[in-house]
């Protein structure tokens, strides 16, 4: 492996928020800043796994993987050996030794490290010209699902019950229509969320979710109105709190286009609500931050919501990030995109 220190070199402000995590209190008094990390590394970063205040991975094109261990104050990245050509949008880490990634393409492949990204073992392959994962998600330590685009009319789905060291294939995978498919653009089309309740969207031709409430076993869908009916159209990514979804997507081909791209729905699907003021165009993920708010973002900028998603506004301006993740157990909140950029988000206090 070639791999590269890389620590933070300067602060940008943005716009306007603060936020004090952990409390119901909501302040517009200081602004929001990112702090941004020079990581002189050629990679489009759209995986990303935050585990706690100072654990986090970030994954992409050309065989790059980086991990932080003090919450991002300095990060080591490495190319995994065999693998520099492609393009690792799935990630899920579990804590600062391991971590499971899977690339995007045929022929698509599952790694797993247990030394912090020095040594990966591949645990699956998948040889067929279709094989393509769109992302990956888990319940727990142990239990997890990964999924991707239609292989013979079925979603390709797998499970581990094992942390990520064995992969079986789904018995009852849902049969997707032509040309529905999924986007690998943030590895946020998939959500594990309470017990054994998963939620996957898919776009292009038909976009929709597939909702299952016992890891996968049984499936059932929901047809948000979503921008639809065409290769590069509809959902992106969806997240869940509690009862509370948002959907972003739009159309990759269109980034400007602001009609039926950004959904909110406070009944888990039942019924869904354009949003009074809208993400600005096309975005590629969505992420729960705290109590009311939400932060989505894509390659034309990001924006935030501090009602759950019935109205959205501008944040910054900044263009070329793909991904957004808040700390599963934690606050530190991480942002990544194109030519390797990485930015811790900080609310001034």
């Amino acid at each position: 492996m070639t791999g590269a220190v890389i620590m933070f070199r300067r602060e940008v402000k943005f716009l306007i928020v603060i936020f004090a995590f952990g409390s119901a209190s909501i302040s517009t008094a200081q602004p929001l800043h990112f702090k941004h990390v020079d990581t002189n590394i050629n990679s489009s970063f759209r995986g990303l796994s935050v585990v706690d205040n100072k654990v986090a991975w970030v994954s992409g094109s050309n065989g790059w993987v980086g991990r932080t261990g003090n919450g991002g104050k300095s990060w080591k990245v490495n190319r995994v050996s065999n693998f520099e050509d492609k393009s690792f949008r799935s990630l899920y880490a579990f804590d600062n030794n391991r971590a499971v990634i899977a690339n995007a393409g045929a022929p698509a492949n599952i790694l797993i490290t247990t030394n912090g990204g020095k040594d990966w073992k591949t645990v699956y392959t998948n040889t067929d010209t279709a094989a393509f994962f769109d992302g990956m998600d888990f319940w727990n330590s142990d239990e997890g699902l990964i999924y991707g685009d239609a292989i013979k009319g079925k979603m390709l789905l797998l499970r581990t019950k094992d942390g990520g060291n064995s992969w079986t294939e789904l018995v009852n995978r849902p049969e997707l229509e032509d040309g529905e498919v999924s986007f690998a653009a943030s590895g946020t089309g998939i959500r594990c969320v309470a017990d054994n309740k998963v939620i996957i969207a898919t776009g292009g031709k038909k976009s929709r979710l597939w909702i299952s409430d016992d890891q996968g076993e049984t499936w059932r869908t929901i047809d948000p109105p979503i921008v639809q009916g065409e290769t590069t159209t509809g959902i992106y990514s969806v997240a869940v709190e509690n009862q509370t979804v948002n959907l972003v997507g739009g159309d990759y081909k269109n980034p400007p286009h602001a009609i039926d791209h950004n959904l909110h729905s406070n009944d888990f699907g039942k019924s869904w609500v354009t949003p009074t003021s809208t993400t600005r165009g096309y975005r590629e993920c969505v992420e729960f931050l705290s109590n009311s708010t939400w932060i989505a973002t894509g390659p034309t900028g990001t924006d935030i919501t501090e009602n759950d998603g019935m109205n959205w506004r501008p944040l910054s301006d900044k263009e070329g990030f793909h991904v957004v993740r808040k700390a599963r157990n934690g606050n530190l909140i991480i942002i990544a995109g194109t030519k390797g950029q990485i930015s811790i988000l900080k609310w001034r206090k």
